[in-house]
């Protein structure tokens, strides 16, 4: 099916995100929230893309014109009677995801396509609450989506191959990159992301190192920003909901760190509130420092403990290779998916988990992170396969075969 218009619900951040890449692309968009003041927000940061864009003489005023033109802002569901896609980017709450769609199935055609924006909730779960499940499927875009090159499409256990080829297609005209994944908890990039963050947080708690310290030995690693001005990128309080949903899931593992609840409870939801890890404007970080001397006064963390950039990167890694064994995702498109979505790199290599695995050696992989199990407990057990694989000899690029093959 060829998409000719499209629709997305809520005009928050992701939302009018993804209505700009929409409109970039020449498709006309009608882009709705509950209110006209949210409606305008909206459209608001459509326009700013794009007046960027001109100011850095990358498109005229008058394609700027052209460009707006294509969306439509609306607080009501007016217009989307004959969308061929609906995308919807309405905050990760089931509830509210299944009652779009529901109201959605009241206007929409029944050839029309019901894809959410959701960062980890279950796909098959909101295909569901609706008559049309063989036509519902995750369309994960990544912050801020006018920049991430990857949309990670999710399958629900309904969803058929002709809807998952229709939204591969529509993505690859978007100019993003898609990658297929298995529908699981946190899908493929928030589930190796997650234990990365929530490992710098367990860190920082312990007062192995400041929030400073960490976030520059990571980007002096290669990572494009450092973990905490991440997290206050993202939203803390999106990574507290999406960390809460993964424990629930997987356990031990993904087990929260601490300090998430009281900064939670302090509303510092990062950039978006002036105030998360660190404090923007006025606001300072003594309140976190505070946190993290009543946590380590009342026993519920560790003092003293030592920073590694290991600490941070094994997990990842490690959750890589549960991926592989569960199928989520093949390797290429495991490291490909980490690249393009949350700009991983070693140095200045582009490197995806699996491809550094191997680079390490899969044998100096499984001792680091059975020296950590042993230092910080079970999340850092190591994957079954892992194991397997060195038991194996695969050992990586040392020997010419780890999850790659290598040559020469």
């Amino acid at each position: 099916m060829y998409i000719f218009k499209a629709g997305v619900v809520g005009a928050g951040a992701m939302g009018a995100g993804i209505a700009q890449v929409i409109t970039f692309s020449g498709l006309p968009v009608v882009l709705k929230d509950v209110n006209q003041e949210l409606v305008d927000k909206g459209l608001a940061v459509v326009r700013g893309i794009y007046q960027r864009r001109v100011e850095q003489g990358k498109m005229s005023a008058g394609e700027l014109k052209d460009k707006m033109d294509l969306i439509t802002g609306t607080a009501t569901w007016e217009g989307f009677e004959d969308v061929d896609i609906v995308i919807e980017a309405v905050p990760e709450k089931m509830a509210i995801k299944r009652q779009v769609f529901a109201q959605l199935e009241q206007v929409c055609p029944e050839q029309t396509i019901f894809a959410s924006n959701t960062s980890a909730l279950s796909i098959s779960e909101m295909g569901a609450a609706t008559k049309r499940p063989g036509k519902v499927v995750g369309m994960h875009f990544f912050n801020p989506a006018h920049v991430m090159k990857l949309v990670e499409v999710i399958p629900g256990l309904d969803t058929t191959q002709e809807t998952i080829d229709d939204v591969v297609m529509f993505t690859e005209s978007l100019r993003k990159i898609p990658v297929v994944v298995q529908e699981c908890p946190g899908f493929l990039v928030n589930r190796l992301l997650m234990p990365y963050l929530n490992e710098a947080v367990w860190a920082l708690s312990e007062g192995a190192a400041t929030a400073e310290e960490i976030d520059q030995a990571m980007t002096e690693f290669g990572w494009p920003m450092g973990p905490f001005t991440l997290m206050d990128m993202l939203g803390i309080d999106v990574c507290y909901d999406v960390g809460a949903y993964l424990y629930g899931e997987y356990g031990e593992r993904m087990t929260p760190a601490p300090l998430y609840d009281p900064i939670f409870k302090a509303g510092r939801y990062g950039e978006k509130t002036g105030a998360g890890f660190y404090g923007y404007g006025g606001q300072s970080d003594e309140p976190v420092r505070q946190m993290i001397k009543d946590l380590q006064a009342s026993g519920q963390v560790r003092s003293g403990t030592p920073f590694s950039v290991d600490r941070l990167m094994m997990p990842l890694i490690n959750e890589a290779v549960y991926c592989i064994t569960e199928h989520v995702a093949n390797i290429n498109d495991i490291d490909m998916a980490c690249i393009a979505g949350i700009g991983m790199k070693v140095g200045d290599t582009r490197m995806g988990p699996l491809e550094l695995g191997d680079q390490i050696g899969l044998d100096l992989v499984l001792a680091k992170l059975e020296a950590l199990q042993a230092e910080f407990g079970e999340r850092f057990r190591p994957a079954r396969l892992l194991r397997s694989k060195v038991r194996a000899g695969h050992l990586g690029k040392k020997v010419g075969k780890g999850f790659r093959e290598y040559s020469g």
